[in-house]
């Protein structure tokens, strides 16, 4: 049980790795040239990966969201190929692309966080 969760996590940082790496010099699209991959996933069995993305330019509203995982959805078939001879495995897991939003919810708790806060002190 221990070695397949070792098997895992080491397919997730692999892929982790290649992902970004192949992101920046494989496919030369200026909008995902901003993207950073942030958390990676694998099922079980090896077969599908949850990739969560996050984009470093300023303009990250929904659209702008939109139109990176549609982009990603685009390549995600040069990318397995890209990723397929450095992997150095039979099979290579369906690449699944999400947009990575917990650093906006942290932000969110953080502003509500501190709201309270200031309303506690007038209250005193």
């Amino acid at each position: 049980m221990k070695e397949d969760s070792r098997r895992i996590e080491r397919m997730a940082g692999l892929l982790r790795h290649h992902l970004t790496d192949a992101l920046h010099r494989e496919l030369g699209d200026p909008e995902l040239l901003s993207l950073v991959v942030t958390h990676v996933e694998v099922s079980r069995d090896l077969s599908v990966a949850h990739i969560r993305v996050r984009r470093l330019a300023t303009e990250d509203s929904p659209e702008a969201r939109k139109s990176v995982l549609s982009r990603l959805k685009r390549v995600t078939p040069r990318l397995r190929r890209a990723l397929g001879p450095r992997m150095e495995i039979r099979k290579l897991p369906e690449l699944r692309f999400v947009y990575d939003t917990g650093e906006d919810a942290r932000d969110r708790v953080e502003v509500l966080l501190h709201e309270i806060h200031d309303e506690k002190k007038r209250n005193e």
